[in-house]
């Protein structure tokens, strides 16, 4: 996936629960808990490039929204969008898209685990390599600020790690869930997907998260602890007008 990506919803009808927070989820959060992150340009939000990739446009972005996206990242520069490839003006270039899914927390077995260890900014770099090798999505070296991240270790070295990322007023959504090869199998990731949970819930929040539709041994997992499937998404990649073709 491109490095910057911009959000947009999906194409919907304009109702009422097209107004659920999680439609726009990325949105949500900068104008709500996480509006201390927010940079805008006009109508679009988004999180400073060192926290977070996402930039969150309005449900109904017009030309002016795309200027202002454009206008935040440059001639050429490559973007990744969640919505309907119909939304993309015409000389904006599509270079990918593909499906995603959106779980929410339907009876999550939630629990603390013994084993797992808060992380903080001294386990970064350990946080980063682990994140190179297993890919869960982006991770960057602010993106512990979002929220509170888990992991544990064996023998010294940090073998997985779940966290917080987008938190939309009254939801939060577990993110960066990741073990290393040589342990997985072991159950890691679906203890600290619970132990993230009943940290999220203590605090009065619904835990959600995001991957991809062809991720259907994750999705099977998710389902298994509790989590239920609310909408489909759809991932777009993206160059802002003025680039080189191809390059």
């Amino acid at each position: 996936m491109p490095q910057y990506p911009v959000l947009i919803p999906d194409d919907a009808p304009d109702t009422a629960e097209r107004r659920h927070p999680l439609d726009n989820p990325a949105r949500a959060a900068l104008l709500g808990p996480h509006a201390h992150l927010a940079e805008r340009s006009g109508e679009v939000l988004r999180y400073p490039a060192d926290v977070s990739p996402f930039v969150a446009l309005p449900d109904r972005p017009d030309r002016e929204t795309w200027r202002d996206v454009a206008a935040l990242y440059g001639p050429g520069a490559v973007v990744a969008a969640t919505g309907s490839p119909d939304a993309v003006p015409a000389d904006w270039e599509i270079l990918l898209r593909g499906r995603g899914v959106q779980l929410v927390d339907d009876g999550v077995r939630a629990r603390p685990d013994e084993e797992a260890v808060r992380l903080g900014p001294a386990d970064v770099p350990e946080m980063l390599a682990l994140v190179e090798h297993a890919r869960p999505g982006p991770f960057l070296p602010r993106t512990i600020e979002l929220g509170g991240y888990l992991g544990i270790r064996r023998g010294g070295a940090l073998v997985a790690m779940a966290g917080e990322r987008l938190r939309p007023p009254g939801w939060t959504e577990i993110s960066a869930v990741c073990t290393a090869e040589s342990h997985r199998g072991r159950g890691l990731g679906s203890r600290l997907v619970r132990a993230v949970a009943a940290g999220i819930r203590e605090r009065g929040d619904t835990p959600f998260l995001h991957t991809s539709a062809e991720n259907t041994t994750a999705i099977r997992l998710y389902e298994s602890l509790g989590f239920r499937l609310r909408r489909h998404v759809t991932f777009l990649g993206l160059r802002t007008p003025g680039g080189v073709p191809g390059a």
